[in-house]
């Protein structure tokens, strides 16, 4: 639990216990993300301390948090991604995009065009979004994204997104769901995401349930009239088996072109081993093929901006 000492602590104190165990049989290797995940919707919802003593929580609603934990995976859709993503998506130099995400959870990284976005070089995004409705973007620029790439504009035509389980945040549920993934000592990130809860609200995305490596071919023959098909993702394809992978790869090859491929590497793409944080690529076919262009933080905190010639 990198980065959260209230989670690190709570893990040393429930790794343990035997009720733990009894709750999750299958242990997982994300079963401390779930449990912890459990607690804080348990915290949201009742607006309840769970961490002073957990053990007793744990006991008090054991068959709600053995429920939870059968039935719920691990979901995040954190928002300060879309700062590492902007110079991809506006690198592509084309003014209209057509998105199709895969894996967007309840789609907060699909509307990344309404959120404001700050880099060292200049701003990008809406300038008169209502005080409530606005989310501002910030990180640390390890090298910095150029000002004339920030000068562009792009208009964002269509946006859906594909999930094994897509969350619908417009709901209560969803919405906690969702935040209950975010570490509860992580006020920032919190922050963040009510805000980007509020921009999404307004109009959704379109989101797709089902295997993304599965309906990729059939939604890549739909497309938009004079915009640039995109697919990206972040973080989603560590998950694929290497066959999955392969097959994803079969469908962009496969798909007529022009397409635009934005992702965070796999462990067994990078180039150089990086700790902390993925490799970012840019494809527009048929110009160019996968290529380096940044390395970033796991949350996008932190962006090492090169461009297409990395």
């Amino acid at each position: 639990m990198t980065g959260s000492p209230l989670y690190a602590a709570v893990c040393r104190r429930l790794a343990a216990l035997p009720i733990v165990a009894e709750l999750a049989p299958d242990d997982r290797w994300d079963l401390p993300l779930r449990l912890l995940g459990a607690l804080h919707y348990i915290a949201l919802a009742e607006e309840l301390d769970p961490w002073t003593s957990p053990e007793a929580v744990i006991a008090d609603r054991r068959d709600w948090i053995a429920e939870f934990l059968a039935t719920r995976r691990v979901q995040t859709n954190e928002v300060q991604r879309a700062w590492a993503l902007l110079p991809a998506f506006l690198s592509l130099g084309v003014p209209r995009l057509d998105l199709l995400e895969l894996g967007p959870s309840a789609g907060l990284n699909l509307v990344w065009d309404r959120y404001r976005f700050r880099y060292r070089g200049g701003s990008f995004g809406p300038e008169d979004v209502a005080l409530e409705l606005a989310l501002e973007l910030e990180g640390e620029e390890r090298a910095p994204v150029p000002a004339e790439l920030l000068k562009r504009s792009v208009e964002v035509v269509r946006r859906r997104g594909v999930d094994l389980e897509p969350v619908d945040a417009a709901t209560d549920d969803g919405a906690r769901l969702l935040k209950c993934f975010v570490w509860a000592d992580q006020r920032d990130r919190l922050e963040r995401f009510d805000r980007a809860l509020a921009v999404l609200r307004v109009d959704p995305p379109e989101l797709i349930a089902g295997d993304y490596v599965d309906l990729l071919p059939s939604l890549l023959r739909d497309r938009v009239d004079g915009a640039l098909t995109v697919v990206y993702q972040t973080a989603s394809t560590q998950y694929l088996s290497t066959d999955r992978y392969a097959e994803l790869q079969d469908a962009l090859a496969a798909a007529s072109r022009p397409l635009a491929w934005i992702s965070t590497r796999r462990n067994d793409e990078e180039e150089a081993g990086l700790s902390g944080g993925y490799e970012l690529e840019v494809a527009l076919w048929p110009e160019r093929g996968p290529t380096l262009v940044a390395r970033t933080g796991y949350h996008g905190q932190w962006l090492e901006w090169h461009g297409v010639g990395a």
